[in-house]
């Protein structure tokens, strides 16, 4: 079974950083696709970054695109979204997802990702 479990979330002034770690257990890491979504309230779930297998392609959000990176260390089972110059848009819980076969681009849909982790919430305040 494939567990992630996601951390760094917390509340953060405009114009701030974050960083959200990521880490998956259960299986081989480094063969699979991750991605991370978002879910503000009263909105449906919405794509944010992915990266690849190996970790030589993104893939992003246009909105946040220029601002967050994708990021993956296969030694460690970990993958990482790093948010630089917050807005209040941004203001979510983030999910980590898997995807459900090897060696795929970081798909943008979510129904490519079989595992979920529980979600971190990030709140920037203006």
């Amino acid at each position: 079974q494939v567990q992630l479990v996601e951390s760094g979330g917390g509340l953060v002034e405009a114009g701030g950083s974050l960083r959200l770690s990521c880490t998956a257990s259960g299986r081989t890491f480094r063969n699979y696709a991750m991605a991370w979504f978002r879910q503000a309230p009263g909105k449906e779930r919405e794509f944010v970054g992915s990266i690849n297998w190996s970790g030589g392609a993104t893939r992003y959000a246009d909105s946040v695109k220029g601002r967050f990176t994708v990021s993956r260390d296969n030694a460690r089972n970990t993958v990482y979204l790093q948010m630089n110059s917050l807005k209040p848009d941004d203001t979510a819980v983030y999910y980590c997802a898997a995807d459900g076969q090897p060696y795929r681009l970081g798909l943008s849909i979510s129904n490519a990702y079989l595992y979920w982790g529980q979600g971190t919430q990030v709140t920037v305040s203006s």
